[in-house]
């Protein structure tokens, strides 16, 4: 798999993938993203030129994905419209880029008989009781319950049966909650962590009970790259490591770490539909691929997240203003 291709490298999950396989693999890498606003040139930024090439472009764009699928050996699907809320205001652009995307990728894979490696989340998995002990695993039935994750569990069942009735040669990973480098400042960790910086009070949603399973962006792509080479075609693995942790006390371990006051912050109107919890079992990832996190100790990886923030406002300052404008609009 000398020449990859990474559908959304611009964005934040799939930036951090490319810099992870340069890093470690000799691969070459095209990337392909739309550069709507949730991508950025600036995240491939320093990358060696002679084997990052970034092709602008969207993944509904059959003709373009043809050519591109022809010149490659692999193809790792990133690309996706994630923003839940995003999501409630105006749906199309999910079933576009999420649904009809998915589908061209998989035409493609088929015609020229490309290995494709499907990036999902565990939201289409719905959500758990703060009390069930329960975790997600392969087999949990989906439930999504919002436009992103109902139309995220469509393309997931896209792949399944795309592989099961035209034998494509695919995989696919449900992932928990990513944080790391490169992450736009309107998801919840980066926005606290600049809010901190700039000198603005954090939000937190409601009571801020709502319990995600982080996992640093480094240990997806890691992963991801396990699978690629690893993974059984046709299969599913759960990508988790063992980051529980409510809003709440998220916000508060920023703060601590950012040498703040504990409880320097504003409860906010909780958003519309917010999941009460998400878990993630990655036993069979660790057991039959042998992988395992580096960052296994949460409040490590996000002062290492909190340094790199602190390190590149360059990167993040061009749109806080305007994250920041929107949220006061919503008083939030």
């Amino acid at each position: 798999m000398g020449n990859l291709l990474v559908t959304g490298g611009a964005g934040f999950i799939g930036s951090n993938f490319v810099h992870h396989v340069i890093e470690h693999t000799d691969h070459h890498v095209t990337v392909l993203d739309k550069l709507t606003y949730a991508g950025n040139r600036a995240s491939l930024a320093g990358l060696p030129e002679d084997r990052v090439e970034l092709v602008v472009g969207d993944i509904t764009d059959a003709a373009l994905v043809d050519g591109l699928f022809a010149k490659v050996d692999a193809v790792v699907h990133y690309a996706a419209e994630s923003h839940n809320d995003n999501s409630l205001h105006d749906p199309r652009p999910f079933l576009d880029t999420n649904i009809i995307g998915t589908y061209t990728l998989l035409e493609a894979a088929r015609k020229h008989d490309r290995r494709l490696h499907h990036i999902s989340t565990d939201e289409v998995y719905g959500d758990l009781e703060l009390d069930d002990p329960d975790r997600f695993t392969e087999n949990t039935p989906y439930n999504p319950s919002s436009p992103y994750s109902s139309t995220k569990a469509g393309s997931d069942l896209l792949v399944r049966a795309w592989v099961r009735s035209f034998g494509v040669q695919a995989t696919i990973s449900n992932c928990s909650n990513n944080y790391g480098p490169y992450q736009h400042v309107e998801k919840f960790i980066p926005r606290q962590i600049t809010n901190v910086i700039r000198g603005i009070r954090p939000k937190l949603y409601g009571a801020g009970e709502n319990v995600r399973d982080w996992i640093h962006a480094d240990d997806h792509s890691s992963a991801v790259l396990t699978i690629l080479d690893k993974g059984v075609i046709g299969e599913t693995y759960l990508i988790g490591a063992d980051g529980e942790r409510n809003n709440k006390d998220v916000v508060e371990l920023i703060l601590t770490l950012m040498g703040q006051p504990a409880v320097a912050y504003d409860h906010v109107t909780d958003r519309a539909g917010h999941d009460l919890r998400y878990a993630i079992d990655s036993t069979k990832l660790r057991t039959e691929l042998g992988w395992g996190p580096q960052y296994s100790d949460f409040e490590a990886g996000l002062a290492a997240t909190i340094a790199w923030y602190q390190e590149h406002e360059d990167w993040w300052a061009p749109t806080k203003d305007g994250v920041e404008a929107f949220y006061a609009t919503k008083g939030q």
